[in-house]
């Protein structure tokens, strides 16, 4: 788990449900990244409601603090959960590509080669 996890609710009143289940979805991302990274992964949730004129919906954005980057994901659904589903998965798929960029240097090397070639 993340140890370092910031949850705000902004123009909402999260209930312990929803910050528990923010907490599992996001605190878990830490399999996706080295063990020496995860004592510095640091990640600020931010939940909110948004009304537009005909809807109502929910917007989770998700920023990862890493040692050479910064992730941020944002997305809006009609309920609080799915926002933190669909953001978590978007969040796996770019964890992948920093593990693969800053763990393996030889694909580092064949990426930057294959752009110089053309």
């Amino acid at each position: 788990m993340i140890e370092r996890l910031e949850i705000a609710c902004l123009h909402t009143s999260a209930d312990k449900d929803i910050e528990k289940y923010a907490r599992k979805k996001i605190g878990g991302l830490d399999h996706f990244v080295s063990r020496s990274i995860r004592e510095s992964l640091h990640a600020e949730v931010k939940l909110k409601d948004a009304n537009t004129k005909d809807k109502k919906h929910s917007v989770c954005e998700v920023i990862l603090h890493l040692p050479h980057e910064t992730l941020t994901s944002s997305e809006s659904a009609i309920n609080m959960y799915a926002a933190i589903d669909i953001v978590e998965t978007k969040l796996k798929y770019q964890l992948r590509k920093y593990k693969d960029l800053h763990t393996n240097p030889k694909f580092h090397r064949r990426l930057i080669a294959r752009f110089r070639k053309k």
